[in-house]
């Protein structure tokens, strides 16, 4: 590891990268206009073409529009789950973004942050994971294998209580 030049500006918490078949998520914190730039750098060093923030803002996003990157702003409560309509929006950005071929590699990221990066965020990488087929268990560990003390009492719970969506590819046939 290089040492950085004495003043050189760094991310205190640097985001986690999280793989799973055909998808790659990049979680952090929450960005600031004063460190944008730093988290600019991530965002475009992992490739990710969608920012969603489920925090309130506290940052402007006309950089991350110029550069072509597409911020959502889908905010709910701090250590809840997200209401239904978010969770729809968000399975429909993964599925956008990254399709259901399990054996095509990510070319893209999708990054996602909260306040502190350690509940809400976690928490929809976690839906993400449910819905290509982990357990709720493993879906929780396998992101608190990447994201050291994510996820809460209460968002575990609501992983746990957490229903599926029926997937797109079943074929139901009636005769």
């Amino acid at each position: 590891m290089q040492a950085r030049p004495y003043g050189e500006a760094r991310l205190l918490n640097r985001p986690a990268l999280i793989e799973y078949k055909h998808m790659r998520f990049l979680v952090s914190d929450a960005p600031s206009d004063s460190n944008l730039a730093l988290y600019i750098s991530e965002f475009e060093r992992h490739c990710a073409k969608d920012v969603v923030r489920v925090c309130d803002p506290t940052y402007t996003t006309t950089p991350l529009n110029q550069l072509g990157v597409k911020v959502y702003d889908w905010p709910f409560g701090d250590g809840e789950g997200p209401p239904p309509a978010i969770t729809r929006d968000w399975i429909d950005l993964v599925r956008a973004r990254f399709g259901t071929d399990e054996g095509k590699t990510p070319e893209c990221s999708i990054a996602v942050h909260c306040v502190a990066g350690l509940g809400r965020a976690p928490l929809l990488v976690v839906i993400a994971l449910i819905e290509e087929g982990m357990t709720p268990e493993e879906s929780i560990a396998y992101v608190r294998e990447r994201r050291r003390g994510a996820l809460n009492a209460k968002q575990t719970k609501y992983i746990m209580d957490y229903k599926r969506r029926k997937s797109r590819k079943s074929k139901c046939t009636i005769l």
